[in-house]
């Protein structure tokens, strides 16, 4: 499977396309191969962002776009929103997505939700406010169900967490963290019993009435889905799972959907180990011979890629610990895939809201402590600022080699980490 970041702008803009391994070249009807889950974060093409006032906050571009016009890209699966500000959150450039796609959902911190709605351009079923990531709440994570590859393949999973800071007056400082899981063509192998010995997964769609709770070993699980309660009155199968057990309708025909009810249940278990919750997965019997069928223990997930997103930075300690503990270690997710994360330092006096960008000290503390593969710099354009609110401002700029350096240094020697800069149009891909 691999992860492929572009850049879209001089800034923050980034289109996020998790893929499969086992994608196939054919295209579905919105140019994505099936098992693709693609994430547009924080569009901003062109013209200027304004916050309140231009006396107050104006800033341009002094690097242009890739692309002139998002109706160049094929259709995200979802549009993140980061911020209410006007560099995150630009009705300009969001009034160019489709507001019919049956494909795409707006999933933005709450502020920038109701700014969303209030543009009247999008159907407000489509527009949805993060909820805060708890290790206490299931339903704080929006989670999506993505169908196997093939009849008999295993389904796949990404999620969405959002992680702000506590007591943050600037509303600047949080994480967006994303996982995917890839779907399957074929069943994977147990860790109980021999390839030659697996027998045929039951229809996905379809729980089993002759499944019995046992406990495993404490092992990465898949995330237990919850029955959706619809926030409309659509009777449409295909859903995304998100807080407060309700759900978000989506297309039919789109590749990215709801896993269906009690397929896998979660029971306690008191041999869990501090930091994986333990499933309890059934006994899947042949309808063949049911008295007399051996039974099998559903394999262990794949390999889950992961990314973290926090172009204003956000302290680990405390904020990222229980996502990275009760979240990310739970999932496979570690190490972490990519981060994305600011080099330069900003600082406003006090009264202004004190710390705009983390930058190096910040990102370096994420790296470290989530053992981040990549890290890819983010929100360090030369922009064109104007205004009071940037008059007082403190900028500490960091080179690229110095801030691989900084990594080298912690990271103790090790090239553990890869640091980039990607410049606009650039595209990498990550492997797992």
């Amino acid at each position: 499977m691999s992860l492929k970041v572009k850049h879209l702008n001089g800034d923050t803009t980034f289109l996020l396309t998790f893929s499969p391994i086992e994608a196939r070249p054919t295209l579905n009807r919105y140019g994505q191969p099936p098992g693709t889950f693609s994430v547009l974060v924080d569009p901003w093409l062109s013209g200027p962002s304004t916050m309140w006032h231009p006396k107050f906050l104006l800033s341009k571009h002094t690097i242009s776009s890739c692309i002139s016009n998002l109706s160049h890209l094929p259709e995200p699966n979802v549009v993140l929103i980061s911020q209410d500000k006007p560099d995150h959150c630009h009705e300009p450039t969001l009034r160019q997505l489709d507001p019919t796609s049956s494909l795409t959902n707006v999933l933005a911190v709450p502020a920038a939700a109701k700014k969303i709605r209030g543009m009247k351009h999008f159907h407000p079923d489509r527009v949805h406010a993060l909820p805060t990531y708890s290790s206490k709440d299931h339903d704080s994570v929006i989670r999506f169900y993505i169908p196997p590859l093939s009849p008999g393949g295993a389904p796949g999973e990404a999620t969405i967490a959002y992680v702000p800071a506590k007591m943050d007056v600037s509303g600047l400082h949080n994480a967006l963290g994303i996982t995917y899981r890839p779907p399957t063509a074929a069943p994977l192998p147990s860790r109980h019993s021999p390839l030659s010995e697996l027998p045929t997964y039951p229809n996905f769609s379809t729980p089993n009435p002759h499944r019995h709770p046992i406990n495993m070993p404490p092992t990465p699980p898949d995330s237990p889905p919850r029955r959706p309660r619809s926030l409309s009155s659509s009777t449409n199968p295909s859903t995304l799972s998100t807080a407060s057990s309700s759900s978000i309708p989506l297309s039919q025909t789109s590749s990215v959907t709801t896993a269906p009810s009690s397929v896998f249940p979660m029971t306690h278990s008191p041999h869990a180990s501090p930091y994986r919750p333990s499933t309890s997965y059934g006994h899947f019997h042949s309808p063949s011979n049911s008295s007399t069928a051996s039974t099998f223990h559903r394999p262990r997930p794949a390999k889950t890629l992961s990314l973290l997103y926090s172009p204003h930075g956000l302290s680990y300690s405390p904020h990222l610990i229980p996502y990275a503990t009760q979240h990310l270690v739970p999932h496979a997710a570690l190490p972490l895939t990519a981060l994305i994360h600011g080099f330069d330092r900003v600082e406003n006096p006090w009264y202004m809201g004190g710390n705009v960008n983390a930058g190096i000290p910040g990102g370096i503390e994420i790296a470290k402590n989530l053992m981040a593969r990549h890290w890819i710099g983010a929100h360090d354009e030369d922009k064109e600022n104007s205004g009071l609110s940037v008059m007082k401002i403190r900028l500490k700029k960091y080179g690229l080699d110095e801030v691989r350096e900084c990594v080298r240094r912690e990271f103790g020697g090790r090239g553990d980490c890869e640091v980039r800069v990607l410049e606009c149009g650039e595209e990498m891909c990550m492997k797992a």
